[in-house]
């Protein structure tokens, strides 16, 4: 012990002794002090990380319990072999920013590919760390056996209508999803391709993916296993084609934020071709086949692009249905707007007489948009389109969510700025 004492005290105080400045003149204390502090910052940041990626990254544990419930039967999917007998769908990278919803990049058949498993009520399920959690009683509970084909459709269909409206097309829709829960192509549905789909239909995401999966601005929909499911890889996962690491957003200021993007960004006609799709989903998700959807969650991490420069919406988790923000606002109690947020910027209307929330939101998705593309167009714009663009982008950015207001005026603004856009890229190799 003595030895170990007098080892740390050597190693702490000896830099700053009066016999090493002696031999050391040109060190100075204070710089050994930060060097030594830097030193310890990053030993904890390693540490932090380590102890984050431990808690956040559980691949082999969405593994593990997705083949114990394939090998007993209790779901199937079209990449439950690939991943569970011939393990040709690895796990690479871990994308995770919640231990119940792991998202892995992976390769698949030697394409990349990104993996989405929730394991989140498996854990609640069984807490002791050396048992296979019993997934199947939380999650894969409907339906029963003896369910009739017929009854399985009604059950569809109302779940559908509880989520996505009256809309009178999700009968095919209900037609689509009897077809990809059919693995086999036998023509019938067992009941482990019954609890699959049904599971991953409780997934906001997958819904929201599967309803829009008819448009081109969805990653595509490759494959899955049980609840766990395999979309396409988007190549860049920011407007800016590079985003600042979320552990650096608080240390940098604002403007080496802005340096960055605009350093990384594509050329201007590509950014304009960029948000002309941007702009082509959010006109596809008002009043769109399946009813309408809402942007709760505007940022630039939500929103990316592929090699052809063609937009692409990377998080439909922040994606909410126009049902499932009403369900939210309904009979809530609210003092002010604030009051009736659905995620993180879905705010309705409160009515401070009634003290309870309306259903017309503040801002509506076009918008929060405009707000998203106006310094990622405005930047390096052509002079003559500059003006123009920004005045645009300056009425966008006011327009409001109110009912009256959401029809034509909404659709005038969003088709003048596309028309603005495309008419300076058109005819051009950039179009």
């Amino acid at each position: 012990m003595r030895r170990i004492r007098r080892l740390v005290h050597l190693v702490l105080f000896c830099p700053f002794s009066k016999g090493l400045q002696g031999r050391l003149p040109g060190v100075k204390v204070k710089y050994l002090l930060v060097v030594w502090l830097g030193i310890f910052v990053g030993s904890w940041v390693a540490y932090m990380h380590y102890s984050s990626y431990s808690e956040l990254c559980r691949g082999h544990v969405c593994r593990m319990i997705i083949c114990d419930q394939y090998k007993k039967g209790i779901i199937s999917g079209s990449t439950c072999k690939d991943l569970c007998e011939e393990r040709s769908l690895l796990f690479q990278h871990c994308l995770s920013s919640s231990p119940s919803q792991q998202v892995y990049r992976g390769l698949w058949r030697d394409r990349e590919v990104i993996i989405k498993c929730g394991i989140g009520d498996a854990l609640r399920a069984d807490s002791r760390p050396d048992s296979v959690p019993r997934r199947d009683v939380v999650l894969f509970d409907k339906p029963t056996r003896g369910t009739s084909m017929d009854e399985f459709k009604e059950m569809l269909l109302n779940f559908l209508k509880s989520k996505l409206g009256d809309q009178p097309s999700l009968p095919a829709l209900v037609s689509r999803i009897i077809t990809m829960a059919d693995v086999n192509r036998d023509g019938k549905v067992s009941l482990a391709e019954a609890k699959s789909i049904w599971a991953l239909l409780q997934l906001n995401e997958f819904l929201l993916m599967f309803s829009l999966h008819e448009k081109e601005h969805t990653a595509k929909l490759l494959g899955h296993c049980g609840d766990l499911y395999v979309t396409e890889k988007i190549p860049h996962t920011s407007l800016y084609g590079l985003d600042v690491p979320p552990f650096l957003q608080s240390l940098l200021p604002s403007i080496v934020h802005q340096l960055i993007h605009q350093w990384f960004a594509p050329a201007w006609p590509r950014r304009a071709k960029i948000a002309i799709g941007l702009l082509e989903f959010v006109e596809e998700i008002f009043h769109g086949t399946y009813g309408n959807f809402y942007i709760c969650e505007s940022s630039l991490r939500n929103v990316g692009y592929n090699d052809k420069y063609d937009f692409k919406m990377v998080n439909l988790r922040k994606v909410a249905t126009e049902m499932t923000i009403r369900g939210f606002l309904k009979g809530r109690h609210c003092e002010q707007n604030g009051d009736c947020t659905y995620g993180r910027d879905c705010t309705a209307m409160c009515d401070k007489l009634l003290k309870q929330c309306k259903s017309d939101m503040v801002q509506p998705n076009l918008a929060k948009v405009c707000a998203l593309l106006q310094d990622y167009l405005l930047y390096g714009a052509p002079l003559e389109l500059k003006e123009e663009l920004q005045k645009q982008l300056r009425t966008c950015m006011t327009l409001s969510g109110l009912a009256s207001q959401m029809e034509v005026h909404h659709s005038l603004v969003l088709n003048n700025l596309k028309t603005l856009l495309w008419k300076k890229i058109s005819n051009t190799k950039y179009s």
